[in-house]
């Protein structure tokens, strides 16, 4: 079957999208990265002849047979393109399409087909394929297609893949990538909030990766730890033209906080001697009631929040947990050592685990387990618990009245939606004291909202 040579009776293709953009050459110094391309169909044959092509090209190839092989191929490697054939065996390419543009929205998606008819090709339009193509097509046409969706696309030849570090199937959270992949490209300053251990430093390193600053330094600075040594020029000087991250910066006491301001403020006319450094500060802490306190400054929370981004906490993507063991696994693993895997039982345990300290603390579990575990399989039992905390520990009285009081302000606020001013109403007490508690307990009210978490509290 001629499927990369087509007769000169071929139907024309339906086609669409961008002309290719002139290709730059790569400065000298910095490594080429190879566009991933993710080849679906169910013809080993047109598998086969299409990944030599690519690869010929220089692209990065892998391959899937079935719409859940791609999906599934697609969480362990987010490819920057998937040329998907219409009909699969399980599942039909436009509702490929439809899951691959939910829950990666930046993957850009060709579709081929044998017998396109017009409606189909406008549902692929309407569903975000960059072009919808008639086999057989030839090499070159195939090649052109692949070359503008690349162009098109916001993939950048150099430098490592910005969020390669961040796993991650939750839609949650790929939306959280996607405003974060949009920010790298500014430089007003970032406030990344979230509980603590839930990624916030590791999507701070994925923004700074994804902007023009990538091959500059990037210093992150706890300012919890700045109370003696203040927020001086050398620190500002280290990162410049780089990024500079200020961790938990709701620590920082009032003085440092009017240093800060007035660094930034010198940042809007900076003159030829200032550092040239991309704030961005991180928060486990809720700034909005220390506003209310006065615990933090008005004018500072104003300015280094214009880009606000929140990391979600791990019970808010559950389905990341299995992914996130995963690369885990990987990571832990001991060089030449045996690969380790958990069994399916060990895996639901976890996923369907509290996880008060996030992914910080799940990783420090899966540590754990590589570490006591002696064979190749991990499994809850003797000499090897799973969950984090044992379940028949009896707590001290402190931890008992720390446990009540999160779970009280907890409830609370599922009572009422996450309405602070109701839940302050139920507790009996002012809507700022109210706010105090949640600060103290790093509970936050966009987390108890049904339908709109995503929107800033009042």
């Amino acid at each position: 079957m001629p499927l990369m040579k087509p007769p000169a009776s071929r139907p024309v293709s339906l086609g669409f999208g961008l002309l290719p953009k002139k290709k730059e050459a790569e400065p000298s110094g910095q490594s080429k990265r190879l566009v991933k391309v993710l080849v679906v169909d169910q013809d080993a044959s047109l598998r086969r002849v299409m990944t030599a092509h690519l690869k010929g090209a220089d692209y990065a190839v892998s391959t899937a047979e079935t719409g859940q092989a791609a999906l599934d191929a697609c969480v362990r490697s987010r490819p920057n393109l998937v040329i998907s054939e219409l009909r699969l065996h399980d599942m039909d390419g436009l509702a490929l399409l439809k899951e691959l543009k939910s829950r990666w929205p930046h993957i850009t998606v060709i579709i081929l087909t044998s017998h396109a008819t017009i409606p189909e090709a406008v549902q692929a339009t309407q569903g975000g394929a960059f072009s919808f193509l008639v086999k057989p097509i030839g090499k070159h046409e195939l090649m052109g297609h692949v070359e503008r969706a690349t162009a098109a696309s916001n993939f950048s030849s150099t430098g490592e893949d910005w969020q390669d570090q961040i796993a991650s199937r939750s839609r949650l959270l790929e939306e959280r990538l996607a405003i974060a992949n949009r920010a790298a490209a500014s430089t007003e300053p970032l406030l990344l909030t979230g509980a603590s251990g839930t990624g916030k430093e590791l999507l701070a390193r994925a923004i700074h990766a994804a902007s023009a600053r990538r091959n500059k330094p990037f210093l992150a600075v706890s300012c919890t730890a700045t109370a003696e040594a203040g927020l001086g020029k050398e620190i500002f000087a280290r990162a410049h033209e780089g990024t500079l991250l200020l961790d938990e910066v709701g620590d920082l006491s009032q003085n440092l906080q009017l240093e800060l301001l007035r660094v930034l403020r010198k940042d809007r006319s900076r003159e030829a001697d200032d550092a040239d450094v991309r704030v961005v500060c991180a928060t486990s802490r809720d700034l909005k009631a220390d506003l209310e306190t006065g615990g933090f400054l008005r004018e500072l929370f104003d300015r280094i929040s214009v880009l606000p981004i929140e990391m979600p906490p791990l019970g808010r993507r559950r389905e990341d947990i299995p992914l996130l063991i995963s690369h885990f696994l990987e990571q832990v693993k001991e060089p030449g050592g045996h690969e380790k895997i958990y069994t399916p039982e060990a895996i639901e345990l976890l996923a369907t685990t509290d996880w008060p300290a996030n992914v910080k603390q799940l990783f420090d579990l899966v540590k754990q387990n590589v570490a006591l575990s002696r064979g190749k399989i991990i499994a809850q039992g003797p000499g090897q618990q799973l969950t984090p905390e044992d379940p028949g520990k009896i707590p001290t009285y402190e931890e008992a009245r720390e446990a009540f009081a999160r779970a009280y302000l907890a409830d609370n606020l599922q009572r009422t939606s996450g309405n602070v001013t109701q839940a302050a109403r139920i507790a009996k007490r002012t809507r700022t004291d109210f706010y105090k508690l949640l600060a103290k307990y790093r509970l936050r009210p966009d987390d108890f909202k049904p339908s709109s978490r995503d929107r800033r509290d009042e």
